[in-house]
Protein backbone atom coordinates (compact mmCIF):
# COMPACT_ATOMS: atom_id res chain seq x y z
CA UNK A 1 0.00 0.00 0.00
CA UNK A 2 1.79 3.11 -0.83
CA UNK A 3 2.11 6.27 1.41
CA UNK A 4 -1.60 7.85 0.13
CA UNK A 5 -3.68 4.87 0.23
CA UNK A 6 -2.24 4.18 3.45
CA UNK A 7 -3.17 7.66 5.18
CA UNK A 8 -6.95 7.63 3.70
CA UNK A 9 -7.23 3.68 4.82
CA UNK A 10 -5.74 4.53 8.13
CA UNK A 11 -7.03 7.74 8.74
CA UNK A 12 -3.65 9.13 10.67
CA UNK A 13 -1.91 8.34 13.51
CA UNK A 14 -4.91 9.32 16.43
CA UNK A 15 -7.98 8.38 13.87
CA UNK A 16 -9.52 4.87 13.88
CA UNK A 17 -9.81 3.34 10.38
CA UNK A 18 -12.77 4.59 8.91
CA UNK A 19 -13.61 7.16 11.58
CA UNK A 20 -14.60 10.79 10.02
CA UNK A 21 -13.01 13.48 11.34
CA UNK A 22 -16.16 15.51 12.32
CA UNK A 23 -17.70 13.10 14.29
CA UNK A 24 -20.28 10.24 13.64
CA UNK A 25 -19.44 6.91 11.90
CA UNK A 26 -18.95 5.41 8.75
CA UNK A 27 -17.85 1.46 7.62
CA UNK A 28 -14.13 0.55 7.59
CA UNK A 29 -12.55 0.57 4.09
CA UNK A 30 -12.92 -3.05 2.97
CA UNK A 31 -15.87 -3.92 4.45
CA UNK A 32 -14.77 -4.01 7.99
CA UNK A 33 -16.68 -3.47 11.31
CA UNK A 34 -18.18 0.35 11.87
CA UNK A 35 -16.15 2.11 14.36
CA UNK A 36 -16.42 5.54 16.14
CA UNK A 37 -14.40 8.79 16.54
CA UNK A 38 -12.70 8.86 19.75
CA UNK A 39 -10.78 12.29 19.49
CA UNK A 40 -11.92 15.73 19.31
CA UNK A 41 -10.66 17.86 16.22
CA UNK A 42 -11.73 21.26 16.63
CA UNK A 43 -12.04 22.21 19.90
CA UNK A 44 -12.67 25.21 22.51
CA UNK A 45 -11.97 25.73 26.38
CA UNK A 46 -13.35 26.43 29.50
CA UNK A 47 -17.12 27.98 29.74
CA UNK A 48 -17.55 30.38 33.11
CA UNK A 49 -21.06 30.78 34.27
CA UNK A 50 -22.86 32.10 37.29
CA UNK A 51 -26.17 33.57 39.58
CA UNK A 52 -26.23 37.32 39.83
CA UNK A 53 -29.31 39.30 41.77
CA UNK A 54 -31.44 39.61 37.83
CA UNK A 55 -30.32 36.49 35.98
CA UNK A 56 -27.60 34.73 34.63
CA UNK A 57 -24.23 35.54 33.19
CA UNK A 58 -22.13 33.37 30.89
CA UNK A 59 -18.82 33.53 29.80
CA UNK A 60 -15.53 32.11 27.29
CA UNK A 61 -13.10 32.98 25.13
CA UNK A 62 -13.55 32.87 21.52
CA UNK A 63 -10.84 30.67 20.39
CA UNK A 64 -10.90 27.42 19.05
CA UNK A 65 -8.27 24.65 18.79
CA UNK A 66 -7.26 22.16 15.84
CA UNK A 67 -5.28 19.56 18.03
CA UNK A 68 -2.93 21.70 20.00
CA UNK A 69 -3.05 24.68 17.04
CA UNK A 70 -4.94 27.32 18.08
CA UNK A 71 -6.15 27.41 14.62
CA UNK A 72 -9.79 29.78 15.04
CA UNK A 73 -10.05 32.88 17.33
CA UNK A 74 -13.62 34.44 16.31
CA UNK A 75 -15.38 31.32 17.48
CA UNK A 76 -18.81 31.91 19.34
CA UNK A 77 -19.26 29.02 21.89
CA UNK A 78 -22.39 31.03 23.18
CA UNK A 79 -25.78 30.93 22.17
CA UNK A 80 -29.16 31.91 22.74
CA UNK A 81 -31.97 28.83 23.15
CA UNK A 82 -35.52 30.09 23.22
CA UNK A 83 -37.02 32.86 24.69
CA UNK A 84 -35.29 31.90 28.44
CA UNK A 85 -31.98 30.13 27.94
CA UNK A 86 -28.39 30.93 26.35
CA UNK A 87 -26.16 27.67 26.39
CA UNK A 88 -22.10 27.78 26.16
CA UNK A 89 -19.63 24.51 25.33
CA UNK A 90 -16.65 23.51 25.77
CA UNK A 91 -15.10 20.86 23.28
CA UNK A 92 -15.53 19.55 19.88
CA UNK A 93 -17.46 22.36 18.04
CA UNK A 94 -19.12 20.22 15.47
CA UNK A 95 -20.62 18.46 18.19
CA UNK A 96 -22.24 21.53 19.66
CA UNK A 97 -23.03 22.67 15.72
CA UNK A 98 -25.26 19.28 15.84
CA UNK A 99 -26.98 20.15 19.55
CA UNK A 100 -27.76 23.26 18.76
CA UNK A 101 -29.67 21.84 15.50
CA UNK A 102 -30.99 19.08 18.18
CA UNK A 103 -32.11 22.56 20.09
CA UNK A 104 -33.81 24.53 17.15
CA UNK A 105 -35.91 21.69 16.41
CA UNK A 106 -36.82 21.55 20.13
CA UNK A 107 -37.89 24.99 20.31
CA UNK A 108 -39.46 25.02 16.39
CA UNK A 109 -41.89 22.20 17.91
CA UNK A 110 -42.56 23.73 21.01
CA UNK A 111 -43.55 26.92 19.18
CA UNK A 112 -45.91 25.10 17.11
CA UNK A 113 -47.93 24.02 19.86
CA UNK A 114 -49.21 27.87 20.30
CA UNK A 115 -50.56 27.16 23.50
CA UNK A 116 -49.11 30.51 24.93
CA UNK A 117 -46.22 28.10 27.26
CA UNK A 118 -42.61 27.91 26.34
CA UNK A 119 -39.68 25.52 28.00
CA UNK A 120 -37.78 27.10 30.21
CA UNK A 121 -33.84 26.00 31.38
CA UNK A 122 -34.89 23.73 33.43
CA UNK A 123 -36.72 21.40 30.85
CA UNK A 124 -34.10 22.44 28.35
CA UNK A 125 -31.42 20.92 30.55
CA UNK A 126 -32.95 17.90 31.60
CA UNK A 127 -33.29 17.41 27.77
CA UNK A 128 -29.62 18.18 27.25
CA UNK A 129 -29.12 15.43 29.99
CA UNK A 130 -30.97 12.62 28.12
CA UNK A 131 -29.25 13.71 24.47
CA UNK A 132 -25.76 13.29 26.67
CA UNK A 133 -26.62 9.89 28.36
CA UNK A 134 -28.26 8.83 25.05
CA UNK A 135 -25.10 9.01 22.97
CA UNK A 136 -23.14 8.06 25.48
CA UNK A 137 -24.78 4.67 25.73
CA UNK A 138 -24.35 4.21 22.18
CA UNK A 139 -20.64 4.90 22.87
CA UNK A 140 -20.53 7.56 20.09
CA UNK A 141 -20.59 10.39 22.74
CA UNK A 142 -21.05 14.17 21.69
CA UNK A 143 -17.93 15.57 22.72
CA UNK A 144 -18.35 18.63 24.57
CA UNK A 145 -19.68 19.68 27.97
CA UNK A 146 -22.41 22.22 28.38
CA UNK A 147 -23.51 24.83 30.42
CA UNK A 148 -27.34 26.12 30.43
CA UNK A 149 -28.73 28.79 31.90
CA UNK A 150 -31.81 31.12 32.12
CA UNK A 151 -34.86 32.84 34.09
CA UNK A 152 -38.30 32.08 33.06
CA UNK A 153 -41.32 33.57 35.64
CA UNK A 154 -42.53 30.86 38.00
CA UNK A 155 -45.11 30.29 40.76
CA UNK A 156 -42.30 32.10 43.21
CA UNK A 157 -41.59 34.69 40.91
CA UNK A 158 -38.46 35.09 38.53
CA UNK A 159 -36.77 31.39 39.20
CA UNK A 160 -32.83 31.49 37.92
CA UNK A 161 -31.30 28.15 36.77
CA UNK A 162 -27.73 27.41 35.91
CA UNK A 163 -26.76 23.27 35.34
CA UNK A 164 -24.55 21.75 33.24
CA UNK A 165 -23.91 18.18 31.69
CA UNK A 166 -20.90 16.34 30.14
CA UNK A 167 -20.07 14.11 27.50
CA UNK A 168 -21.26 11.17 29.45
CA UNK A 169 -24.49 12.34 30.95
CA UNK A 170 -23.42 13.71 34.26
CA UNK A 171 -24.97 16.76 35.01
CA UNK A 172 -26.04 19.20 38.46
CA UNK A 173 -27.33 22.41 38.84
CA UNK A 174 -25.04 25.33 40.78
CA UNK A 175 -25.29 29.07 41.45
CA UNK A 176 -21.69 28.98 39.50
CA UNK A 177 -20.10 26.43 36.97
CA UNK A 178 -17.18 26.08 34.91
CA UNK A 179 -15.78 23.61 32.30
CA UNK A 180 -12.71 22.71 31.14
CA UNK A 181 -9.73 23.96 32.66
CA UNK A 182 -11.83 26.43 34.56
CA UNK A 183 -13.29 24.18 36.79
CA UNK A 184 -9.68 23.65 38.52
CA UNK A 185 -8.86 27.31 37.86
CA UNK A 186 -11.95 29.31 38.71
CA UNK A 187 -14.13 27.44 40.61
CA UNK A 188 -12.22 28.07 43.73
CA UNK A 189 -12.55 31.87 43.17
CA UNK A 190 -15.88 31.47 42.96
CA UNK A 191 -16.45 29.53 45.67
CA UNK A 192 -14.40 32.57 47.36
CA UNK A 193 -15.91 35.80 46.02
CA UNK A 194 -19.61 34.66 44.86
CA UNK A 195 -22.57 36.50 46.52
CA UNK A 196 -26.06 35.29 45.95
CA UNK A 197 -26.93 39.30 45.62
CA UNK A 198 -24.11 40.77 42.94
CA UNK A 199 -24.94 43.35 40.43
CA UNK A 200 -24.29 42.95 37.01
CA UNK A 201 -21.21 45.04 37.04
CA UNK A 202 -19.97 43.16 40.36
CA UNK A 203 -20.25 39.76 37.90
CA UNK A 204 -18.18 40.82 35.79
CA UNK A 205 -15.83 41.70 37.39
CA UNK A 206 -15.52 38.10 38.81
CA UNK A 207 -16.09 36.53 35.91
CA UNK A 208 -13.05 38.57 34.26
CA UNK A 209 -11.08 37.54 37.30
CA UNK A 210 -11.37 34.17 36.32
CA UNK A 211 -10.77 34.80 32.68
CA UNK A 212 -7.71 36.65 33.57
CA UNK A 213 -6.01 33.25 35.48
CA UNK A 214 -7.23 31.11 32.48
CA UNK A 215 -5.50 33.65 30.19
CA UNK A 216 -2.57 33.36 32.04
CA UNK A 217 -3.10 29.49 32.88
CA UNK A 218 -4.17 27.75 29.99
CA UNK A 219 -2.69 27.51 27.21
CA UNK A 220 -5.68 26.88 25.06
CA UNK A 221 -7.28 30.38 25.82
CA UNK A 222 -6.84 33.55 23.99
CA UNK A 223 -7.07 36.91 25.17
CA UNK A 224 -10.70 37.48 22.91
CA UNK A 225 -13.82 36.78 25.54
CA UNK A 226 -17.58 36.92 24.87
CA UNK A 227 -19.81 37.68 27.82
CA UNK A 228 -23.54 36.73 27.61
CA UNK A 229 -26.65 37.46 30.24
CA UNK A 230 -30.24 36.32 30.40
CA UNK A 231 -32.90 37.74 32.43
CA UNK A 232 -36.56 37.93 32.28
CA UNK A 233 -36.28 40.76 29.44
CA UNK A 234 -34.23 38.73 27.46
CA UNK A 235 -30.59 37.44 26.21
CA UNK A 236 -28.00 39.43 25.51
CA UNK A 237 -24.97 38.68 23.80
CA UNK A 238 -22.36 41.30 23.82
CA UNK A 239 -19.29 41.38 21.45
CA UNK A 240 -16.27 40.28 21.42
CA UNK A 241 -13.09 42.33 23.64
CA UNK A 242 -9.99 41.94 25.30
CA UNK A 243 -8.99 42.51 28.74
CA UNK A 244 -5.37 44.35 29.91
CA UNK A 245 -2.86 41.84 30.75
CA UNK A 246 0.97 42.21 32.65
CA UNK A 247 3.47 39.87 32.04
CA UNK A 248 5.91 41.01 34.00
CA UNK A 249 5.94 38.93 36.86
CA UNK A 250 9.13 37.29 37.89
CA UNK A 251 7.54 33.73 37.49
CA UNK A 252 6.44 34.08 33.99
CA UNK A 253 9.99 35.61 32.94
CA UNK A 254 11.63 32.64 34.35
CA UNK A 255 9.45 29.86 35.51
CA UNK A 256 12.12 27.48 35.90
CA UNK A 257 14.13 29.25 38.35
CA UNK A 258 14.59 27.43 41.83
CA UNK A 259 12.97 24.07 40.16
CA UNK A 260 14.44 21.09 41.04
CA UNK A 261 15.60 18.86 38.24
CA UNK A 262 17.20 19.23 34.91
CA UNK A 263 14.58 21.40 33.34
Amino acid sequence: MDGFSKTIGGGGPNVPAGSHPAGGSQAAAGGGATQRTQYPYVTGTSVIALKYKDGVIMACDTGASYGSTLRYKSVERIKAVGKHSIIGASGEFSDFQEILRYLDELTLSDHMWDDGNSLGPKEIHSYLTRVMYNRRNKFDPLWNSLVLGGVKKGPKGDEKYLGMVNMIGTHFEENHVATGFANHLAIPILRAEWREDMTFEEAVKLVEKCLLVLLYRDRSSINKFQIAKITTEGSTIYPPYSLKTYWGFSHFENPAQGAVGSW
